[in-house]
């Protein structure tokens, strides 16, 4: 049942536990325009059930943190007809069923660019990591005597980084990569030649990337399009000298092809943020590489980034309950349905 201030309902937003950063629910409360109800995963699931029904607006954790049955499926958009938009924490948004949503009238959102600074500097830590052997050099030196000349790294000077997806993340690290003086290669299918030009890369196949990156590092959505989509040919194609990079989404590799391309010696070596599973078990067969390098989905959590992703959040809420359009909207195709139940709750048209 949705409550109505004087004539116009008033919105109603939920979310579960944390918001990333507190500076989230400052900003939305701040507003006053805004219900912002938190609720708790340890809470009766009637009561979150009973909030969520009356809600107008879903803040969505982040995959690690989510807990069923909280995802944003279709069984949940049929417990909730008064749901009009769901935001993700950050770029990704795989924890929502965006076909469920447009079919339903349920704008999807994300924070598309908010972290883009800390995951492209982490693709590039893995990377200079790698190449130059610091954690090998690191575990050998805590274990054993150390033959400084038997650890020699490589130079990330004059070498060919392939970037597959070049939108924020992706070109904020072909920026970096530029600086260090690397070739950058780009695979990117919904960008033309002169866009990925003016991006710092040069426009190619995924195959010619394959075969000529000494790095290839991952920058794309996990979707329908994009599982599994590196896996034995894939590893096969690379340099048996390239490390292999990913900082966006686990499932876009195939781990048991990974384990195998690395045991085989097809390639150098892999940076990981993400996996199939997280947090991974501890006997993962991927951890028990040497030549690789794991990290807990971390890429985009600096204390800069959580903030800015929760203001961006928040700000783009205040927005869009206000009826302006939110500048980060992934399924604009459900904009005319979304409109309707707009108006019909709001009494206004969203802009």
């Amino acid at each position: 049942m949705t409550r109505a201030v004087g004539s116009r309902a008033r919105p109603r937003l939920v979310y579960f536990d944390f918001w990333v950063h507190p500076v989230g629910p400052e900003v939305v409360r701040r507003a006053g325009t805004i219900d912002l109800i938190e609720l708790r995963y340890a809470s009766p699931a009637g009561l979150n059930w009973g909030e969520l029904e009356q809600a107008h607006g879903y803040q969505i954790a982040p995959r690690g943190e989510l807990r069923a049955p909280w995802f944003a499926d279709g069984a949940l958009l049929a417990r909730c007809p008064d749901l009009l938009a769901i935001s993700s924490t950050g770029s990704g948004y795989d924890v929502v069923d965006v076909e469920a949503c447009t079919r339903a009238g349920v704008l999807v959102c994300n924070q598309a660019g908010g972290n883009k600074r800390a995951v492209a500097e982490h693709a590039i830590g893995l990377m200079i990591s790698l190449s130059k052997k610091i954690a090998l050099a690191d575990r050998a030196l805590r274990h054993r005597d150390v033959a400084r000349f038997e650890i020699a790294g490589n130079d990330l000077g004059g070498k060919t980084v392939g970037i597959v997806g070049l939108g924020h993340i992706g070109s904020y690290l072909a920026g970096l990569c530029n600086a260090f003086g690397m070739q950058v290669l780009a695979c990117d299918p919904y960008l033309d030649e002169p866009t990925v030009r003016r991006r710092g890369a040069t426009h190619v196949s995924l195959d010619e990337l394959l075969e000529r990156s000494d790095f290839v590092s991952v920058h794309c959505p996990r979707n329908a399009e994009t599982l599994d989509m590196f896996g034995a040919a894939q590893f096969g194609a690379m340099k048996r000298t390239a490390y292999f990079i990913n900082t966006a989404r686990g499932g876009i590799h195939d781990e048991v092809a990974l384990a195998d391309a690395l045991t085989a010696g097809a390639i150098a070596g892999a940076g990981l943020d993400v996996f199939l599973t997280e947090p991974p078990p501890s006997d993962h067969p991927l951890l028990a590489f040497e030549n690789v390098i794991a990290t807990p989905h971390t890429a985009g959590v600096t204390a800069e980034s959580l903030e800015n992703l929760a203001t961006l959040a928040a700000t783009q809420w205040i927005d869009l309950f206000a009826g302006r359009t939110p500048p980060r909207v992934v399924n604009r195709e459900a904009w005319p349905a979304f409109a309707k139940r707009f108006e019909r709750t709001f009494g206004i048209p969203p802009r």
